[in-house]
């Protein structure tokens, strides 16, 4: 064990690097070493703590916040302080409805741009003088000259 011990105080880059020469080597004993990391809980976040810092779990075996969206959560997981966990839900939500106030705001600037635009181009389409589809053909055959 007190190479599992090193091994642990290295890190999972480590562990890692072990299980993928124990395939190279002897299959078996690499499929053994990939067996154990998995129920020793080295590999994963077990349900009764990390096992050290680079284990990568936070707060008694759970996962960071961001890891955290396949379970069903919705939002950060809770800090324990009840006031600061209320005040963080109302933040959050006031700055939510802000942005959507915001984009509705940019949405109302490019319509009344385009809108602007469009009316401009009508206006000098009106005034200007109709143009033939065809600018650079002639109408016919030129004329000839009578004698």
């Amino acid at each position: 064990m007190e190479l599992a011990a090193k091994m642990d105080d290295w890190g999972k880059p480590a562990w890692i690097a072990a299980t993928v020469f124990a395939f190279i080597v002897f299959w078996p004993v690499g499929l053994a070493l990939l067996a154990y990391l998995f129920w020793s809980g080295r590999m994963g976040c077990s349900r009764m703590g990390g096992r050290g810092r680079w284990h990568g779990c936070e707060n008694g075996g759970e996962r960071s916040a961001r890891s955290s969206w396949f379970r069903g959560r919705r939002g950060p997981p809770s800090s324990g302080n009840i006031a600061f966990d209320e005040y963080r839900e109302e933040t959050l939500r006031r700055l939510e409805e802000e942005q959507k106030g915001f984009v509705d705001f940019l949405d109302n600037l490019r319509r009344a741009k385009d809108k602007a635009e469009f009316d401009q181009y009508m206006a000098e389409r009106r005034n200007s003088p109709p143009t033939r589809d065809e600018p650079d053909l002639p109408d016919g055959p030129e004329p000839q000259p009578q004698a």
